[in-house]
């Protein structure tokens, strides 16, 4: 298998030839000076540095263990004979700001996780890195950088969260926010919202289902940067521990043999991320991510190659939000690794791809057990939860560059409606919860693009009231922003162009009839094209919500949701 040898620096693939020009002769005495302080020795000079990257944080139970896992990648790593150095990065809560003005910053925050590591691990001269995510953007964000850097890299992932517990019941972040409907409706009491608030999160991980940070987690292992069965395993649990302290040493092992990111990292491994994201019925979120990841990665990937994949891999696993169960479940069983090797026998992956074992993708999972023969999580060829892909790419007049809708098949793969419009997140909410919205409602919410929003907002609160407040088989919501992997429904997010552009969205009115064909995979304005065209004539574009900072950096670099919503797309990439 043909090798990468560039990194950034020299090229060259020995073990110190970062840390060499930091700490190496008479000259680099100060920066030895430096490095004493924070616990080098002489020896420790002669040792490969490996960047530990901790996305620690009490901001959100997601993070609030990484350190702990930090420091047991760093011994791995010291164990191989690797000098570990620990480093921080930012995370974000979207649980805790979705339906609100902060969560404008999620996406962002991605991109500032990616541009973080990279600034760190270029000016401190790391050979390796180890990188520790949780909530999910801290994923994509810590392979953006890996990929940039291309230097000796393992992800791990912080773990799932364990279920909370009401009344018999599994419950999770979700189930709060589908209870905020219930309550709306008036189904549940005050006391009873409350019961599932106060249950819902018991300690540490990420959220329970196959939402954004399990999907991505898995789609990174079945990318081949983390060890197997890093993404199914409890957050709070030896196996973790054990993972850590595994991609610490292997770290070492990488850098022994010149294997680079980019080695790994190739077209045909992005196809088996998607793959294993359909099986798994994952979040539409990792059409985003793994798009803005091959950007970086310098890998050709588009939309059209999740229709394609899809076409012919089936949805296996019955795992919330759609599905009954969680993923701690699914690790109680055997995790991903088993549902891996199922797919390579079955020609859906390709199991020579090179991970970060240092071995092939076959070699990693071919002694796995199968499943327990009585469990119904993970379904047979023979009996799919679906028997195609659930991420499912429409185009038409609403999105001529496309958008992305999650079909599970139990909404239907129609719906016909009108539309009724609003221009935030807040007052389509609000009119779900005041019962303005009713039967036969397409949602338009528009202005909440990448660009527009800025920072295309997840819309988790207002697809979660739809479902408590009953009306999950009665409406459909499109929006220029994108969903929650907690979110499900008839919803089509990620419109391309966004409203904020010019794009049709802009110009629905309510009343206009919509269609959404899952099956002809089309979205369409059902007016006709010279009304359309007379309503764009007269539109004029919003003032943009913000003027400096952070979001108005954001919004005057971020691309399209069809491009990934990177922020150097503009840059030529050799």
């Amino acid at each position: 298998m043909k090798k990468s040898t560039k990194t950034q620096g020299d090229g060259c693939c020995c073990s110190r030839v970062h840390s060499s020009m930091m700490v190496d002769g008479a000259e680099r005495a100060a920066s030895r000076a430096m490095l004493h302080a924070v616990g080098f020795t002489d020896k420790d000079f002669k040792k490969p540095q490996i960047g530990i990257a901790s996305t620690w944080s009490m901001v959100t139970p997601c993070n609030m263990h990484i350190n702990k896992l930090a420091h047991f990648a760093a011994e791995g790593a010291d164990a191989a004979g690797g000098k570990a150095v620990e480093f921080g990065t930012i995370t974000i809560s979207d649980g805790i700001s979705n339906g609100t003005d902060g969560m404008r910053y999620s996406l962002a925050s991605r991109e500032v996780i990616a541009d973080s590591i990279e600034t760190v691990m270029g000016c401190e001269g790391f050979d390796g890195l180890v990188a520790i995510g949780g909530c999910d953007k801290n994923m994509p964000g810590c392979l953006m950088a890996m990929a940039r850097l291309n230097r000796p890299s393992v992800f791990v992932y912080g773990g799932t969260i364990m279920p909370g517990v009401h009344r018999g019941k599994k419950v999770d972040i979700v189930s709060v926010f589908e209870a905020v409907g219930a309550h709306a409706r008036g189904d549940i009491s005050d006391k009873e919202l409350k019961e599932i608030e106060a249950s819902a999160i018991p300690g540490p991980g990420s959220c329970g289902g196959m939402y954004t940070a399990n999907t991505m987690a898995s789609a990174i292992e079945a990318l081949g940067m983390s060890l197997p069965n890093s993404s199914a395993q409890a957050a709070i649990s030896a196996a973790k521990r054990e993972d850590c302290r595994a991609s610490g040493r292997a770290v070492l092992n990488l850098i022994k043999r010149g294997i680079l990111p980019l080695d790994i990292m190739t077209r045909e491994a992005f196809e088996n991320a998607i793959t294993l994201v359909t099986a798994l019925g994952g979040s539409t979120n990792a059409v985003l991510h793994l798009l803005a990841m091959a950007h970086a990665a310098n890998v050709k990937l588009s939309l059209d190659d999740f229709t394609r994949i899809g076409a012919h891999t089936p949805v296996l696993a019955d795992l919330r939000p759609s599905g009954k169960y969680m993923m701690a479940e699914l690790v109680r069983i055997g995790g991903t690794v088993p549902l891996m090797k199922m797919l390579i026998e079955e020609g859906l992956m390709r199991g020579d791809c090179l991970t970060v074992t240092g071995k092939t993708l076959w070699e990693n999972v071919r002694d796995a057990k199968p499943y327990p023969k009585k469990q119904d999580i993970i379904r047979p060829f023979s009996n799919p939860v679906k028997k195609d892909g659930h991420l499912v790419i429409l185009y038409g007049n609403l999105a001529p560059k496309g958008a992305v809708a999650k079909i599970s098949g139990q909404e239907g793969l129609k719906f016909s409606g009108r539309a009724i419009c609003f221009d935030s997140e807040e007052t389509a909410l609000k009119a779900i919860l005041d019962g303005t919205v009713k039967k036969g409602h397409v949602i338009i919410i528009r202005y909440e693009g990448p660009r527009g929003g800025p920072g295309m907002r997840e819309m988790l609160s207002p697809t979660s009231a739809v479902m408590g407040k009953g009306l999950g088989q009665d409406v459909a919501l499109i929006t220029d922003g994108r969903f929650s992997g907690g979110s499900h429904g008839f919803v089509v997010g990620h419109i391309t162009p966004e409203a904020y552009l010019g794009g049709t969205l802009a110009v629905v009115k309510n009343g206009d009839p919509i269609t959404i064909d899952a099956v002809k995979r089309k979205i369409s304005l059902d007016i006709k094209a010279t009304e359309i065209r007379a309503r764009l004539k007269k539109w004029k574009r919003p003032a943009p919500k913000f003027t400096r900072g952070v979001l108005a950096k954001y919004a005057s670099q971020v691309a399209t949701a069809s491009e990934g919503a990177v922020t150097d797309a503009h840059l030529s990439l050799k």
